[in-house]
């Protein structure tokens, strides 16, 4: 099985304090990431993450709540999302590049 450690940049909301247990597998107490607080007003350290939630924000303008919205709606931005080509993955998609992944594990 082929172990990636990912390096994540996180604000400094309440929902990263507990960052040593993030860091952690849920399955073993093994390192699985490596977490790092992005400095204030610096969103190109944070830039994977910025470019998602401009993705996002092509179905759900900033403001508005996600509640308003089914789970059907929801499914098909996902789906998209998904689906989108990314420079940085070469110009493959999320999905294309999890299943060939799979592919290699089977």
């Amino acid at each position: 099985m082929k172990i990636v450690i990912l390096n994540v940049a996180v604000e400094k909301g309440s929902e990263f304090f507990d960052f040593d247990a993030m860091e952690k597998s849920a399955f073993s107490n093994k390192k699985r990431t490596q977490i790092y607080y992005a400095h204030p007003y610096s969103s190109w350290e944070r830039g994977s993450n910025e470019n998602t939630n401009r993705i996002i924000r092509r179905f759900i303008a900033k403001g508005h709540k996600i509640s308003n919205y089914t789970k059907t709606r929801i499914k098909e931005f996902e789906q998209w999302i998904n689906l989108y080509p990314r420079r940085i993955l070469e110009f493959a998609s999320p999905y294309e590049l999890f299943n060939k992944e799979l592919a290699n594990l089977a």
